[in-house]
């Protein structure tokens, strides 16, 4: 990664090599066809709008309009993700869609974030999770050939994972349970987290012990999740209830997070309102909720399945970088 040390007449060069740079564009090449191919339409929605994400685990960035219309001024937020407005589009009759695009999100810096970064988000109506992991693990495989050599998938329900790899039950075991499974793990002491924050403990885990002890030369998917993390996905009654959520990991690094897509819009106003309500407890920001997209899911969005995938992070594997700065023509640093 580019260092802000650097001296300043040396910021002005690239932070990718020549040959990563023909390889970004040659993945963007075979995403386009891979689509194509499919009958998947491209869109290009905003980047600027009035609404911002409620999720207190997602910071936006603000700027201000002004001009006609705002002469006092007017508050924007960069997009987090392509979401609501791609939902807004299912809504209004488009059918399959993809979009590749530019997202921001404060706060986010490090080996592999930057607060600007490259997703590719697609939807397809008539899918749900499962369905839609097959066609991620497809492009997947288009993406990497002639690069990785990757054997067939593993799919792993939550509970299957942490069962496997940590040896607890996630839906069942208590917080006491957790939090000694993160001690031995050796991710204790932990700070700024509190003891009967379940869900907290479970990402700590997540994140820390499970992720790197997934199997390293396929694809593997985890499904399923708790209900209180199904963020924008339906939730499954059953014994435990369940999020149809996946999300994808390649060499112990999350590239995908995908959902089988809420179309309840009181649920979704309930799920915003809770948001705000746990941002206000923390002593968030407040963020407005987006109005237009609950207007939409009150039209009808039909069933469907959609993900979001880092390109720069797949991009990562496939050239063996170390940082996501090695991989983008101008790390943040130096942008």
């Amino acid at each position: 990664m580019v260092s802000e040390d650097r001296a300043p007449t040396e910021r002005w060069r690239p932070s990718a090599l020549p040959a990563v740079l023909e390889r970004r564009a040659e993945l963007y090449r075979r995403i386009r066809d891979f689509f194509a191919e499919r009958g998947v339409l491209e869109v290009d929605t905003p980047i600027l709008s009035a609404a911002a994400t409620t999720d207190p685990n997602i910071e936006s960035f603000v700027t201000r309009y002004v001009g006609p219309g705002a002469p006092q001024g007017r508050a924007r937020y960069l997009q987090t993700s392509p979401e609501f407005p791609m939902k807004r589009l299912l809504a209004a009759g488009s059918g399959p869609i993809y979009q590749l695009c530019k997202v921001f999100r404060q706060g986010e810096a490090g080996r592999y974030h930057q607060p600007e970064f490259t997703m590719l988000e697609w939807y397809r109506p008539g899918l749900d999770h499962h369905g839609l992991m097959n066609e991620v693990e497809a492009l997947l495989i288009e993406l990497t050939s002639g690069h990785l050599s990757l054997a067939p998938s593993v799919r792993l329900s939550y509970a299957e994972a942490f069962q496997s790899y940590l040896g607890l039950d996630p839906h069942r075991a208590d917080t006491s349970d957790l939090r000694a499974c993160a001690e031995e793990s050796g991710l204790g002491p932990v700070s700024g987290l509190a003891a009967d924050d379940r869900d907290g403990w479970l990402e700590l885990l997540q994140a820390g012990a499970l992720e790197s002890r997934l199997p390293r030369d396929r694809p593997v998917f985890i499904f399923d999740f708790p209900a209180s993390q199904a963020a924008l996905a339906r939730v499954r009654p059953g014994a435990p209830d369940v999020a149809e959520r996946f999300e994808l990991y390649l060499d112990g690094l999350e590239l995908a997070n995908g959902f089988h897509e809420l179309a309840d819009a009181a649920e979704q106003r309930r799920r915003f309102a809770s948001d705000v309500a746990r941002r206000a407890a923390g002593g968030g920001e407040t963020m407005p909720m987006d109005e237009r997209l609950l207007a939409a899911l009150e039209h009808g969005l039909p069933d469907c399945a959609g993900v979001a995938l880092g390109v720069d992070r797949l991009l990562m594997r496939i050239v063996g970088a170390s940082t996501i700065g090695e991989v983008t023509a101008f790390a943040w640093e130096s942008a």
